[in-house]
């Protein structure tokens, strides 16, 4: 399965997935593995990202209102 298709929910690996301007409000991606992935311009308005780790991943742009990281691993990820 291609990252830009891979299966979205809790504990999912999306390791370099391409999901830019994706709209991913309310999606369960706790605990996912979301290394490096490209979350450019999407929404996760009211994601839940606990525990995800989203280290090196690009969130640049992403809508990220309400959304629960408690516990995620945002080493040197972008969100500028």
């Amino acid at each position: 399965m291609a990252n830009d298709e891979a299966e979205i929910g809790p504990r999912a690996n999306l390791h370099k997935a391409k999901l830019a301007r994706r709209d991913l409000r309310e999606a369960d991606l706790s605990v996912a593995d979301l290394r490096k992935a490209d979350l450019f311009g999407a929404d996760l308005r009211k994601a839940d990202l606990s525990e995800a780790n989203l280290s090196e991943a690009d969130l640049s742009g992403a809508d990220l209102r309400k959304a629960d990281l408690s516990e995620a691993n945002l080493r040197e990820a972008n969100l500028n």
